[in-house]
């Protein structure tokens, strides 16, 4: 035991700085992904909720696209296609270059589309619980159309949201994973290495395991601390 709690060293020693270095990446790409993601959606439920035809039938196809496909093809079509695609480009341009996309970016553009498409639902289904009489409300008191949607309608469409939004961080966080299949050094393809050099695949896919458990026990205190916040005025009022 004391042998394989070894290999968890830091410097030359083990692998516990690269296991440390690979959480703290899919972290950063998970932080980064979820506004992007949660914009994209607003937007595409926005669009959904609209009262153009056009505007419904992008939404809904946005939505249908990408909540159809499985993540790790959106994946390696954004990473393979977008290095095609921008090569083509900039060989219309006159431009000869070879280059390939950082796995990062390509994870996060990946992972934001997914998440806007899914997180999309969860805003149409929070915007429609919000009363139509508080944006009455809000025009009869002189707001304009997008100060209302600021003051009084966002605040209670968040509210609403933040369950189901909280529900899709943890499958953002886990979905991170897949980014590995790109070469992106993160959490499982440093674990993976590490199998693979000291080949130990239950210690360290165990080690995977409780560093992913650790970092989705942190993010659920801290939605269960957003959500309680969100929900206090309400609380009192009810009371």
């Amino acid at each position: 035991m004391l042998e394989l709690l070894g290999l968890l060293a830091f410097g030359d020693a083990g692998w516990g700085d690269e296991l440390l270095a690979g959480a703290g990446l899919t972290l950063a790409l998970a932080v980064c992904t979820l506004p992007i993601g949660l914009t994209l959606g607003l937007v595409v439920a926005l669009a959904k909720d609209s009262r153009s035809w056009i505007a419904r039938l992008l939404g809904n196809a946005f939505t249908t696209l990408f909540r159809s496909l499985p993540e790790l093809l959106t994946i390696l079509i954004i990473y393979f296609g977008g290095q095609i695609l921008l090569r083509s480009v900039l060989q219309s341009l006159g431009v000869e270059t070879q280059f390939e996309i950082n796995g990062f970016v390509a994870g996060l553009i990946a992972l934001g589309v997914v998440l806007g498409a899914f997180s999309s639902e969860v805003w149409l289904g929070a915007l429609r619980g919000v009363p139509k009489g508080q944006r009455e409300a809000a025009f009869a008191l002189g707001l304009t159309r997008s100060q209302a949607f600021v003051n009084v309608v966002f605040p209670q469409l968040l509210r609403l949201a933040l369950p189901g939004l909280g529900n899709n961080w943890m499958a953002l966080l886990k979905d991170t994973s897949l980014v590995s299949v790109i070469a992106f050094s993160d959490l499982l393809r440093m674990t993976s290495i590490a199998v693979g050099v000291t080949k130990e695949p239950l210690f360290f896919y165990f080690v995977c395991c409780l560093l992913y458990l650790a970092m989705a026990i942190a993010s659920s205190f801290v939605i269960d601390r957003i959500e309680q916040r969100a929900n206090r005025g309400f609380q009192r009022a009810r009371s």
